[in-house]
């Protein structure tokens, strides 16, 4: 990777800029405090950029404060229709019909990166995608994240779907100030779905000293995408990572970020919600030939690459963990809580004639359909091979 760093002042006070810098075109980076919102560390933070599985956090966002109103329940199905089965990996693969607890959707979607598993939570919490992603774009306009729009909610390529560096700042600080309780999802090592062990994408979780989340995304138009956070001697950082060439290149760019940000003295009062708009707003930048043309499919994955051959420079996020993973069992079964209200109030669909399993009020729930820990008190999930 190629690094060049410089000092520029700001009337707020002096602010470090790492730059990334490529043979045309920079990478987006903000890093940030996440109690402060103070930021360390920024470069192009307002360039239209394409989210890829990014896009899940809002997901997420739109998901849990769904939760808060009370219009669904982490134990409410999410059934797969015939559209959310049909999206392209990465994906659980479950059949239209299948259903599944809120919460396991949510794990998968989360640490699997699965599309279709994103699709199902969408249409099932929205009652369509076009009505969710109405939704993850009112709720982009209030949090003030102005660079973003969406159009479905698991990240799959549209030349409409785009963000920014510094929105998708906003985007974090939203999610985990508000919900607190759902932080643990963001730093599982990986999922048990049956005898199969899922790993997560973020190659920092288990092996960057107090990471604890969040995302990854890839699509070829993005490169690869990261938000990597971890919290030391109770200072939690993140690093945002756009446009990446590899999913090692994006977990070193990250780690070293956060690294400079933990070595850095606080300064300035720069905010990631006080920070002044500046750059190009309006061209998106696209990678697909940079990252895709004449790539391997292998290197067009966000799966865990191989251990580096001997005559190559030794990346400790190429490695396996030097650990047992924690996994979380996640699958199919258990849904025992009331419909989204977004169904029911649609009424009638195309899915809506496959049976809500239910078990009877007075019999307990049978073993093996609700969610297990695999391990100690775990949580994870696993990557994607097209778009994560």
């Amino acid at each position: 990777m190629r690094y060049r760093h410089f000092l520029k002042t700001f009337p707020a006070g002096a602010i470090m800029l790492s730059v990334l810098a490529g043979p045309a075109l920079a990478n987006p980076v903000v890093v940030f405090d996440l109690k402060s919102g103070q930021i360390l560390q920024h470069q192009d933070a307002f360039k239209r950029w394409y989210p890829a599985s990014l896009s899940k956090l809002m997901t997420a966002y739109v998901t849990f404060r769904a939760i808060a109103a009370g219009e669904v329940q982490l134990d409410s199905p999410i059934k797969m229709t015939k559209h959310s089965a049909g999206e392209p990996p990465s994906k659980m693969g479950f059949k239209p019909g299948s259903v599944m607890r809120l919460d396991n959707a949510l794990k998968m979607m989360l640490v699997k990166s699965a599309n279709d598993i994103a699709m199902a939570v969408g249409e099932n919490v929205g009652g369509s995608q076009a009505a969710f992603a109405e939704r993850m774009n009112a709720e982009a306009a209030r949090l003030g994240m102005n660079g973003t729009h969406f159009v479905n909610p698991n990240g799959l390529y549209s030349p409409d779907q785009y963000t920014t560096a510094r929105d998708l700042s906003i985007l974090v600080m939203a999610i985990r100030r508000e919900f607190p309780q759902y932080a643990p999802w963001f730093s599982i090592e990986g999922l048990a779905v049956g005898k199969k062990a899922i790993p997560n994408y973020n190659l920092l979780i288990g092996r960057y000293p107090g990471a604890d989340g969040m995302k990854t995304g890839f699509v070829c138009p993005s490169g690869f995408n990261m938000i990597g956070s971890a919290t030391r001697n109770g200072r939690t950082l993140v690093a945002v990572v756009l446009g990446e060439k590899s999913a090692v290149s994006r977990a070193e760019t990250a780690a070293k970020l956060l690294d400079q940000g933990f070595d850095a003295p606080a300064a300035g009062s720069t905010t990631v919600t006080t920070l002044a708009p500046y750059g190009d707003l309006i061209s998106p930048n696209d990678m697909h030939d940079e990252v895709c043309k004449k790539k391997t499919k292998a290197e067009q994955s966000e799966a865990p690459p191989p251990a580096a051959a001997k005559d190559q420079p030794k990346s400790p996020y190429r490695e396996k963990l030097d650990h047992v993973p924690t996994l979380v069992a996640v699958g199919l079964g258990g849904a025992t809580g009331p419909a989204p209200k977004a169904i029911l109030d649609e009424g009638p669909q195309e899915y809506a004639d496959v049976p809500i399993p239910t078990w009877r009020p007075d019999k307990p729930v049978p073993a093996g359909t609700g969610p297990k820990v695999v391990g100690a008190a775990a949580q994870g999930d696993q990557p994607a091979k097209v778009a994560n």
